[in-house]
């Protein structure tokens, strides 16, 4: 594949944020898909897409494009993944992927069969300040990288019937903002071997406070805080035996981070300088992968993506949140 078209089903902020990386990067923003074709239209007239589908089958259908980016609420991921993929569309699906390690692993399932890129938009991976973290980690400059400890907490709306306090969208701290850190402490150290979680519940039964504390297969340990009702510091730090690496606020966006010995010298400052949000690194990595005949990321492999939610479904089970997931016959 050459020229690489790109179709977003849905049209919330996350499609507004997506679509205008896109824009910066000089993307193709082919195709646009909603619900309703005034919603639609509407998008499509902001940033300048051609062609606006007022139903997602026809989005998937549209022959002329190549991959989709799934921005619908993660509740409703499994099902238009699947739609796309059945339609012959590539598709990189806003995280979190799914709302369970189930509904995940028919993805990679349906996938894989066809010969399909299927990609979660954890969009920090691929940002560079965390591309040179993890050069510096690669070449030893760390030593033993022990101990990662992170946040993602922010004052989100408190209003009972916001997506984000909706059980039956997959509400709560957890899969919108916990996600972040968790795969994060996944990046660094490695798959995880055991979780203990302690949590707060909101009005609706959603988390809105959580707790996290892994142990990783190679003996490290992570440290993880999540809130949807209170802003933190939002920052992060990579604690090895020779040095640390220190991410500035906000850790999961283009930002700056120092490397320090632990002697207290500094050894490294870097400053990110990205245009735009930076959610056009993961569609420039998409389309590398596609134009070299790849179907799936090295830098978050479907698999990982997978064990991240079965973690994400331990936390839960211990916090004592249960999504109302439909049944086929329901879907």
């Amino acid at each position: 594949m050459t020229d690489i078209r790109w179709g977003i089903l849905a049209t919330g902020g996350i499609a507004h944020a997506f679509a205008q990386d896109l824009r910066t990067a000089g993307l193709d923003l082919a195709a646009v898909g909603s619900r309703s074709q005034a919603s639609a239209d509407a998008f499509a007239s902001e940033y300048g897409v051609t062609r606006a589908h007022g139903t997602y089958e026809s989005l998937v259908a549209d022959p002329d494009v190549d991959i989709v980016y799934v921005a619908s609420p993660h509740s409703h991921h499994r099902d238009h993944v699947l739609l796309a993929l059945e339609a012959g569309k590539h598709v990189l699906i806003e995280k979190a992927v799914t709302l369970d390690a189930a509904q995940a692993a028919e993805i990679r399932a349906a996938a894989t069969s066809r010969g399909l890129l299927a990609m979660e938009a954890m969009w920090t991976r691929y940002l560079p300040h965390m591309v040179r973290i993890r050069e510096i980690i690669a070449a030893g400059a760390l030593g033993d990288v022990r101990t990662v400890i992170a946040d993602h907490t922010q004052a989100l709306p408190t209003d009972p019937a916001h997506r984000l306090n909706a059980l039956e969208l997959g509400g709560g701290a957890l899969l919108d903002l916990g996600i972040y850190p968790v795969s994060f402490a996944f990046d660094i150290l490695g798959p995880v071997t055991a979780a203990k979680a302690l949590g707060r519940l909101g009005e609706t039964g959603a988390d809105t406070e959580v707790a996290i504390a892994l142990a990783h297969a190679g003996g490290g340990v992570s440290s993880l805080a999540t809130s949807s009702r209170g802003a933190g510091p939002n920052t992060a730090h990579i604690v090895g035996t020779d040095a640390r690496i220190d991410i500035d606020r906000v850790w999961y966006t283009p930002t700056s981070f120092r490397v320090t010995a632990t002697d207290g010298s500094v050894l490294e400052e870097y400053t990110s300088r990205v245009e735009g949000r930076g959610m056009q690194f993961q569609a420039l990595y998409a389309e590398e992968l596609l134009r070299t005949g790849r179907t799936d990321s090295a830098l978050l492999g479907f698999d990982e993506s997978i064990r991240i939610m079965q973690t994400l479904d331990d936390i839960r089970a211990q916090l004592g949140v249960t999504y109302p997931i439909r049944t086929a016959e329901e879907r």
